[in-house]
């Protein structure tokens, strides 16, 4: 009986734990990836909360601004999601709305580029956590002189590709230009 008690206490005491510790884990885990920075290219939508006229899907421009009804021009290029919709409840503030709500969504992704020893090169559109051997797929696969385990990778910013061993995690980010090498044999 003292047995089956001490079972049920170290149970409880395991499952308290469990709940203590997880959201830390989780936190810890959502930290790792790379926060989305918005850019030329990518379509989103606006939601003005109460005020249908002001929203809609836009599309990001090649000086990564877009323009909103209302208010104009408003650079999205740069900031996150949550600082692109601080931007523009602010600027709603400026003699305009009272307490704007505002609601950004990426709809569609800035492509990525593949090129070199794949089947078919070129520009591809980009979708939530797409890996290199995906990408790679989408054009094609690699060709018989590919060299497979190590990609050359150039996130949106950069000024030279990197070179990164070729892993079934390794991600692909919007707007990259990924080239595949050629092997030495």
């Amino acid at each position: 009986m003292a047995r089956a008690f001490l079972s049920k206490v170290f149970a409880l005491l395991a499952l308290a734990a469990a709940t203590i510790f997880a959201p830390t884990a989780l936190a810890q885990a959502s930290d790792s990836q790379p926060v989305y920075v918005l850019g030329s290219g990518d379509q989103i939508s606006v939601t003005v909360f109460d005020e249908p006229s002001l929203s809609g899907q836009f599309q990001i421009d090649g000086t990564g601004a877009v323009s909103l009804p209302l208010i104009g021009q408003v650079q999205a290029g740069g900031l996150t999601v949550p600082q692109f919709e601080d931007a523009i409840e602010t600027a709603f503030l400026d003699g305009y709305l009272n307490h704007p709500r505002v609601n950004v969504q990426v709809l569609n992704y800035r492509p990525y580029y593949i090129l070199g020893e794949v089947q078919t090169a070129g520009e591809y559109p980009y979708t939530d956590g797409l890996t290199v051997l995906n990408a790679v797929a989408t054009a094609g696969g690699f060709t018989y002189r590919a060299r497979q385990n190590v990609v050359f990778i150039k996130r949106v910013g950069d000024e030279d590709f990197e070179q990164v061993r070729l892993s079934a995690s390794t991600l692909v980010q919007p707007g990259d230009t990924i080239r595949i090498a050629e092997r030495f044999f």
